[in-house]
């Protein structure tokens, strides 16, 4: 356990290393207001593959659209096991999440159905050549020759920056925060999100 820490340590420090000396790729970010592009993807929930419809989430209420650089990394996996915690409060206040990252479908079905992470709670969707990401103003990063995850695989995908955006369920952007811009923890982005939602 105490390996595992470490690991997820130091794997968050060089991905922040990284990033920040990549640049930021969020100066076309959507803001508060926008609309959101619809997308669907290729999606996991408990190991399940299915085709994930932001469309047909919002016809139920509002979506928690969170990008996060890749799973099995310290801060995407704190953030997926808050979100899988904290996932009957956002289904009380009628919100859909779903996670996208550059993560092959293959990577999701283990990271949606592991009971650390995500837990079977949501679906994270796979974009692996950040297709969706860019309608959302975000740049798909390079991989990091090297870079291993807390199982000690080769991590070969881009990394999307960590952005959460909270959209109403007529397709309006709401709320976006950024790890980048506005260095918020990984488990602050569940937080922020289900406060706003709660609201709506």
């Amino acid at each position: 356990m105490i390996k595992r820490n470490f690991l997820n340590v130091l794997f968050s420090f060089a991905l922040s290393v990284f990033l920040v000396l990549n640049g930021s790729g969020q100066s076309t970010t959507l803001a508060n207001g926008a609309t959101a592009p619809l997308f669907t993807a290729k999606a996991s929930q408990s190991g399940n593959e299915f085709d994930f419809s932001l469309k047909n989430a919002l016809a139920q209420g509002p979506a928690v659209v969170y990008f996060y650089p890749s799973a099995y990394t310290g801060g995407c996996d704190l953030e997926a096991h808050t979100f899988a915690e904290l996932k009957d409060s956002f289904t009380a206040a009628g919100a859909t999440i779903i996670g996208v990252s550059a993560d092959d479908i293959k990577r999701l079905q283990s990271f949606s159905s592991d009971p650390e992470f995500c837990a079977g709670k949501f679906p994270v969707a796979s974009d692996p050549d950040g297709q969706i990401a860019a309608t959302f103003g975000l740049k798909l990063r390079p991989p990091q020759p090297g870079v291993k995850d807390v199982r000690g695989e080769q991590v070969t995908h881009g990394f999307i920056p960590r952005t959460t955006f909270v959209i109403n369920k007529d397709r309006k952007i709401v709320a976006v925060f950024s790890s980048d811009t506005d260095h918020l923890a990984p488990d602050e982005h569940v937080k922020k999100s289900l406060a706003i939602v709660k609201a709506l």
